[in-house]
């Protein structure tokens, strides 16, 4: 069965995490059966990570604010988390749905596709993050 997606509340999902006025900073995308809905968002990045567990694969668009001294901005993330223990026909199609998912969430700096829950650690997301962005001024006190 092909693949569906909620456009309309995956849609309203994205634009929170997009807008300046709210505090939430993080939207999953999960599977209902063979459709794509809004799975989760909050404000903590923790709280994203605890749904990306060995059997569940997701998507997340994540906001984290990055910069240095001289200036501060958002930066936005497509994670595509695949669990340890996802089938392999799963693990297959989630390539063409996250077509689906890139309709709507179509404005991020970097995109992972991440199975070890070592590289969900925020730290190294903010780092990766920091390297697409551009000027550092921070990496002359360094």
């Amino acid at each position: 069965m092909a693949t569906k997606i909620d456009k309309e509340a995956c849609r309203e999902a994205y634009n929170l995490v997009r807008d300046d006025n709210t505090e939430i900073n993080w939207a999953s995308f999960v599977y209902d059966g063979s459709t794509i809905i809004p799975g989760g968002q909050g404000t903590e990045y923790s709280e994203f990570k605890s749904q990306c567990t060995d059997d569940v694969r997701l998507f997340g668009f994540v906001r984290i604010t990055t910069g240095d001294a001289m200036s501060k901005r958002a930066k936005f993330t497509l994670i595509t988390w695949i669990g340890e223990n996802v089938s392999g026909l799963q693990r297959a199609k989630i390539s063409t749905d996250k077509t689906l998912v890139k309709d709507i969430v179509q404005n991020f700096a970097k995109e992972f596709m991440i199975s070890d829950p070592r590289e969900l650690e925020e730290d190294y997301i903010r780092n990766e993050l920091k390297k697409a962005g551009g000027a550092n001024y921070d990496a002359q006190t360094e």
